[in-house]
């Protein structure tokens, strides 16, 4: 039983033993596909890329607010296209100078001036500057629609010893001795005549009443002129009205005296219908108006002519004709062989004609408005306005007188003292709407006056007609113009 138990004892200690051996045996291995990164230390340079942190300036543009403009309006009657573009481009040099001011150029017609200024003023938005004739500047200065210290303040920048005495005359308010607008050019009306002719026969030029009566006594039959001149007669046309109205001013006859009575019937308006319609003995016959003058003078049948330098081109190359085409013309440099006579000396006084424009400072117009007037006359800018009408654009301004010579081609065809007196025509320039102490009642009259013909009816009565006399078609109309005076009162 003893040893029994101890060979049990045996048998499991052995087995024990085996077990043991047997999971101490390596069991077979599984083979596994890993990837291992092992490092190694390369000998080997390596560039690398660091981000290190560092202080970057930026500059940042941020939208500035956007500045307000000072915008000027200039209203010109110069409308036509090409007049238009060398305002514009004129304005565009001042913006590029001025980048803070805005000039607009707003073309408009001259006969609506007037309403187009209401309609502005009642909707409160007048413009800066308005381009017009002298004609205009007396009822918008009553009105208080310009600014005269603004004109006054334009005029002393330009260089006010620089301007013609004539037309700072013509736009003088007699209310408050100021200027109501400032000059800007204009053209003269003048006698031109046949100075070669008036030479060979020993003639004074055409200026004071005497000489154009020797003219016109002398001139028909001498060098192929069958007349002196072509006087203008037409009852319905206005020309007659232009040419006697220089005779009247010359022997100082106006309209209205200085109490503002009508004084149509003075001793110095006979006289000075008498002296007009005199001259008919020596002149073209039948009713005659610019047309007809123009042609007689240019056909070398009339030795004299009354015209504005607008006829400077036409004595060159001849002018045009009613019926189409251009007149040729019969005299041989004409051009050079014509002088000019602006200013009419009378037994009471003496006077020349013409037109001036002006620009207008308006009422409310910011003081830019100042610097844009100079700036429009001053140097070149002057001059490229005044090349859009050399013939009847005569500078106010004399410093721009040799500029202005240059001009145009036609220019080379008169001599220098035909240039010089269109030059300084600007200078006893009168009319009867600009004599200085007339309100614009009297204006307004005058204006009537020429509208409804009233001095070429005279004129034709008197010197083809024959059915009044200087002094009856003086008395008629002293009746007309009172009526047309009370009319407006």
């Amino acid at each position: 039983m003893k040893r029994e138990k101890i060979f049990s004892i045996l048998l499991i200690v052995a087995l024990l033993g085996v077990a043991a051996l047997t999971a101490c045996q390596p069991a077979t291995p599984e083979k596994v596909v890993e990837t291992v990164v092992v490092t190694k230390e390369v000998e080997k340079e390596v560039v690398v890329t660091k981000e290190v942190p560092k202080e970057v300036v930026v500059t940042v543009e941020v939208p500035a607010e956007p500045v307000k403009k000072t915008v000027v309006e200039f209203w010109t009657t110069d409308n036509e296209e090409e007049r238009v573009n060398t305002y514009e481009k004129i304005a565009e040099s001042y913006m590029a100078e001025h980048p803070e001011v805005e000039i607009r150029i707003v073309p408009i017609e001259e006969a609506g001036i007037a309403q187009r200024i209401a309609t502005a003023q009642a909707a409160n938005r007048l413009p800066d500057i308005v381009r017009m004739g002298v004609e205009r500047v007396a009822a918008f200065a009553a009105d208080g629609i310009l600014d005269e210290d603004a004109s006054a303040s334009a005029i002393a920048a330009i260089g006010q010893d620089d301007f013609r005495a004539g037309p700072l005359a013509m736009v003088t308010d007699p209310a408050t001795g100021k200027p109501a607008a400032v000059p800007f050019d204009g053209w003269i009306q003048a006698i031109w005549y046949r100075s070669d002719v008036f030479d060979a026969l020993g003639l004074n030029p055409p200026i004071s009443w005497d000489d154009i009566n020797a003219s016109c006594d002398a001139l028909p039959g001498q060098m192929d002129l069958l007349y002196a001149l072509t006087l203008g007669t037409d009852p319905g046309q206005n020309y007659p009205n232009q040419v006697f109205e220089q005779v009247a001013i010359s022997n100082n006859a106006w309209p209205f005296d200085a109490d503002g009575n009508v004084s149509m019937n003075t001793p110095e308006m006979i006289e000075a219908l008498r002296f007009y319609t005199d001259l008919q003995r020596c002149a073209t016959p039948g009713p005659q108006y610019w047309r007809g003058a123009r042609e007689a003078y240019e056909l070398g049948q009339a030795g004299m002519l009354f015209y504005s330098t607008y006829i400077m081109d036409d004595l060159v190359e001849g002018s045009g004709l009613e019926g189409g085409g251009q007149l040729e013309i019969a005299i041989p440099d004409l051009a050079l062989k014509t002088g000019f006579a602006p200013q009419m000396v009378g037994p009471n006084g003496s006077a020349s004609y013409g037109q001036l424009v002006t620009l207008g400072i308006m009422k409310g117009a910011d003081p830019v408005a100042q610097d844009v007037v100079k700036y429009f006359m001053t140097g070149q800018n002057y001059i490229d306005v005044l090349s859009l009408a050399p013939f009847g654009k005569v500078p106010v301004l004399k410093s721009a007188v040799d500029g202005w010579k240059d001009l145009s081609p036609y220019f080379a065809s008169y001599s220098e003292d035909t240039l010089a007196q269109i030059a300084n025509g600007f200078e006893t320039m009168q009319r009867w709407l600009f004599r200085p102490d007339y309100g614009p009642t009297e204006r307004a009259v005058i204006g009537d006056i020429e509208g409804r013909l009233l001095i070429p009816q005279a004129i034709s009565n008197i010197a083809l007609e024959g059915t009044m006399t200087p002094e009856t078609a003086a008395a008629w109309l002293q009746e007309q113009v009172e009526a047309l005076l009370a009319d407006r009162q």
